[in-house]
């Protein structure tokens, strides 16, 4: 096999011979492709013809590529093999076959020790990279990796080949000095510091946050440097949390003025040509049901009983009639992909004026929609549906509140609530009915208590609360995954490209660690268990009545694979669904707006072959829509560590409730009970002892004392220091003298000693 950094001179023989066969061959024989400029097939086959790297040059020759427009072409077609990892381009410009050389792509995962991960990008386990290979990284880097042995915990692990495209080009960090040089340390995972120069510093001050350009990345031998570009503030600023995440994750927040110019020629009312056409339902009491503090109202909803069963209308926002492929406002949204929502504002996919205004199905006002019309009977099956264009009229923006109280009795309805009760008890019909669907099917039953963090009129936190679910949240979740799955069948019916909600079974290695686990506490998990929600949900059916249950959950939740956007339907295991795809919110997610293209251009007699988009087109934007997905996740979760970090900085040195949701060999993660904040018990901060963990993880006891902690053990701890920009807690458990895990600890020991005599 060639080495990646073979000598010139036989690069160059190799080249001119491979250059010689593949003119012969073309002329015998003209060329094997339609198009001037080759595919990626035959780009391959030359290369494994070849035997060797190749340069530009030699390519071009051995594809008979002539003139300047196809030999740009390929150079653009070869740019795009090597960002999609297929090849790899080496230090001389060479393109190689990344299996000639043994080597894997994939995104850097850094850590703060100065190690690191390679994720791959073909889904294979991750490749661990030692602190010298990480020397030239940064977190979120594209490199390829030659894997060469095993490190940490028997991983693969590699040496970096090529770093194949930077992920990042400025960081957010606070500027420190030190014995007069100014640096700058990254918030986050980077291990790095980036050197700034006094005459770039922009007149930051140590410990202030700041937005920093690379100038020079980290080499073997060099530091990273950088200028400052932007003075954020101190690190309690109100808001600066969120400040900082849209930073550090480049969250896009201005428009352009294209946008900005397209959205205010729109105007705020739907203009009589745009009605044309549509089914009129401004008589049909469509209302929507959301959060007291939603904004942007993208679905609305209507049902009603007929003979054997009822009709369930789900009428969303027609956004697609605003928004049309490669205008200002699409190229905007693509690159935004999803509404990012954070405790004091929204990062929104589309401006304003039409997410909160003329795409927002307020009351008493027209709007334009896609309904998707339903006939679910009594067993929970939609036993037929449609799809059209339609005009509508909302008759009252309610909440998930005042429908569950109405439903259940709690107070007296208002007047407008009163007139909508029929509608409402058909509703809630509908959604017993896809409620015992769902459970029949084997859906899984994951429901985990989410926080809400609430601001004060000054952006500082007043509470942070459980989100409390009730049934009318889960009614309207119910209509919505009815609605997804008649979409994603209307369109695989119809052979059309779209990006499909899918969701894997659980990887192989997790679900075996999720097994063990389960195992140590004497539930038996079967083989197959692993790609069948429904027994999975057995399993999580049997944990149900334990007090840790929801520990238990999360750590079924994290066995998980992630969610993904993709043409190719894969079915979606959470939800037991083989057809699942995005239709309900156009608004503040692209690929529903996708999903909303294709169904209009059935809905006007279109042709697949004359749709717009291809599967390539829906593969990239799978990827695109995806990795924005992820984004916006990292930012919120970001935000959310950090401001549970503010709000516990009241109480350093409060003794407080926890319940032990964590444990590793370094330590215990205990949750406060009553602020639903997470921190770290070091294993240091335990009584003198050496500690291991027993019963498969489970828990951690001490060697000596036989002081004990497992999952779901209710304990009181003292918050001893809080860290905001790494989003650490430090706790240390409060344990009497004669404390419950001393006193188990000394049992334990008696008992032992008791078995080592009675076996003399």
């Amino acid at each position: 096999m060639a080495s990646l950094y073979a000598c010139q001179r036989n690069i160059r023989c190799a080249n001119e011979v491979t250059m010689s066969r593949r003119r012969k061959s073309t002329a015998a024989t003209g060329p094997s492709y339609r198009h001037p400029v080759p595919d990626a097939r035959v780009i391959t086959q030359v290369l494994e013809s070849a035997g060797v790297p190749m340069t530009l040059e030699a390519l071009t020759a051995a594809l008979d590529v002539k003139g300047p427009k196809a030999a740009r072409a390929l150079q653009e077609r070869l740019r795009k093999m090597a960002a999609s990892g297929r090849l790899l381009v080496n230090r001389s410009g060479e393109y190689c076959l990344l299996e000639k050389i043994g080597a894997v792509t994939g995104i850097v995962s850094a850590h703060r020790d100065g190690f690191g991960f390679l994720l791959p990008e073909d889904g294979t386990a991750d490749v661990y990279l030692p602190f010298q290979e990480m020397r030239s990284l940064l977190h979120g880097d594209r490199v390829a990796v030659r894997v060469d042995g095993h490190g940490r915990g028997g991983r693969r692990s590699g040496t970096v080949v090529e770093i194949l495209e930077r992920g990042k080009h400025s960081v957010v960090g606070t500027y420190q000095r030190d014995h007069g040089i100014g640096y700058v340390v990254e918030t986050g995972r980077s291990p790095h510091h980036f050197l700034v120069p006094d005459h770039q510093r922009a007149g930051a001050q140590p410990g202030q946050l700041v937005k920093l350009e690379i100038t020079e990345y980290p080499g073997a031998r060099k530091e990273a440097q950088g200028k400052i570009v932007r003075l954020l503030g101190n690190l309690d600023d109100p808001g600066m949390a969120t400040e900082v995440a849209i930073e550090l994750f480049e969250l896009p927040v201005a428009w352009n003025s294209g946008a900005r110019k397209l959205a205010g020629s729109l105007g705020d009312r739907v203009s009589p040509a745009d009605k044309k056409g549509r089914t009129d339902l401004r008589d049909t009491p469509l209302v929507t049901i959301d959060g007291e503090d939603a904004r942007d109202f993208d679905d609305a909803v209507f049902a009603e009983p007929v003979e054997d069963g009822w009709r369930l209308l789900v009428a969303i926002a027609d956004v697609s009639h605003y928004v049309n492929p490669g205008d200002a406002l699409d190229t905007e949204a693509v690159r935004r992909g999803t509404s990012v929502y954070f405790p004091d504002r929204v990062v929104p996919m589309l401006p304003e004026s039409l997410s909160n205004g003329l795409c927002s199905l307020k009351p008493d006002v027209d709007r334009l929609c896609v309904v998707c019309e339903m006939h679910v009977t009594g067993q929970g099956k939609v036993s037929r549906s449609k799809f059209y264009k339609a005009v509508m009229r909302s008759k009252a923006r309610l909440t998930y509140t005042q429908v569950n109280n109405a439903h259940e009795g709690h107070g007296r309805p208002g007047k407008k609530i009163g007139q909508l009760r029929p509608q409402l008890d058909a509703l809630y019909a509908v959604y017993r009915a896809l409620e015992r669907a769902r459970h029949k099917r084997g859906a899984l039953d994951l429901e985990l208590p989410e926080t809400r963090i609430s601001l004060d009129d000054k952006g500082r936190i007043e509470t942070i609360a459980p989100l409390l679910r009730n049934d009318a949240h889960r009614l309207i979740e119910e209509c919505m995954i009815a609605a997804n799955v008649e979409a994603a069948k209307y369109l695989k019916h119809h052979r059309l490209p779209t990006l499909y909600r899918v969701h894997p079974a659980p990887e192989q290695e997790r679900f075996e660690e999720l097994r063990l686990l389960l195992q140590a506490l004497g539930i038996k998990v079967a083989a197959q268990t692993q790609s069948n929600p429904r027994q999975l949900n057995k399993v999580l059916r049997e944990l149900r009545g334990r007090p840790d249950f929801q520990i238990m959950a999360v750590a079924v939740l994290r066995s998980m694979s992630r969610a993904l956007y993709q043409p190719k339907n894969e079915g979606h295991f959470g939800l037991a669904l083989s057809h699942y795809a995005h239709f309900t919110s156009p608004i503040r997610r692209y690929p529903d707006l996708l999903v909303h293209r294709g169904l209009s251009h059935l809905i006007e007699g279109g042709k697949p072959g004359a749709f717009r988009y291809d599967m390539a087109a829906m593969e990239s934007l799978g990827l695109s829509c995806s990795s924005h997905e992820r984004r916006a996740d990292d930012a919120t979760r970001h935000v959310e560590a950090r401001y549970k970090c503010i709000y516990i900085q009241n109480h350093v040195g409060d003794v407080l409730p926890g319940v032990v949701t964590g444990v590793t060999p370094f330590g215990l993660f205990v949750t406060i009970s009553d602020l639903y904040v997470e921190g770290l018990v070091h294993v240091t901060s335990l009584r003198n002892d050496y500690y291991h963990t027993e019963h498969g993880g489970l828990r951690l006891t001490g060697e000596r004392t036989g002081a004990s902690f497992g999952l779901g053990d209710v304990v009181r701890v003292r918050v001893m220091r809080v860290n905001v920009d790494e989003a650490r807690i430090d706790l240390t458990i409060e344990m009497p003298e004669d404390s419950n895990t001393e006193s188990r600890g000394r049992q334990r020991r008696s008992r032992r000693g008791a078995r080592r005599r009675a076996g003399r």
